[in-house]
């Protein structure tokens, strides 16, 4: 089913709730655009989180949840997401993420050890529940980071804050 992972940890790392002034279906179409723009960025360290390492970038892959897998989201598998909301907004939304970090030294890039985080979040009118678990990895990116950074993101898609953490 697309959207639900049927193996989501039952014990998760963090929890935090969100207000939504838009619609979820809205909400949702900006999520999987914003997730999807994402995954074509190479971002430093710095700017995501506190670095706990110097001259580190951060490359993201963000996969949505089918059942038992995750589809890395392209520009393919996100018009099929977008399709799937526009007949009606899902309730849950599951995503893989792997935070590749690379470090830089004399012009060429050394691969670190990557994070991978699993997140859900669930949509309620006016408001989202987002689940994270950290399944591994060296955890240069706290859980509340990469939740900040998506909604940073999605906020940037409009002239206000449309969702914020309470």
């Amino acid at each position: 089913m697309l959207g639900i992972y049927e193996n989501f940890p039952i014990n998760v790392h963090r929890v935090i709730r969100l207000i939504a002034t838009i619609s979820n279906k809205t909400l949702q179409r900006t999520l999987v655009q914003c997730l999807e723009k994402i995954n074509n960025e190479n971002l430093r360290l710095q700017d995501v989180t506190s670095p706990s390492t110097s001259d580190c970038t951060v490359a993201f892959e963000f996969g949505i949840a089918d059942g038992n897998i995750f589809n890395y989201l392209e520009s393919e598998e996100m018009q099929r997401v977008l399709e799937e909301i526009r007949r009606a907004p899902l309730r849950i939304m599951d995503f893989f993420c792997a935070l590749r970090y690379y470090k830089e030294r004399n012009g060429k890039k050394y691969p670190l050890k990557f994070d991978y985080y699993l997140f859900r979040l669930i949509f309620n009118t006016g408001s989202v529940e987002a689940l994270i678990f950290h399944e591994r990895g060296p955890r240069h990116v706290p859980p509340e980071d990469l939740i900040n950074l998506v909604i940073e993101k999605i906020n940037q898609f409009y002239s206000r804050r449309v969702l914020k953490a309470v």
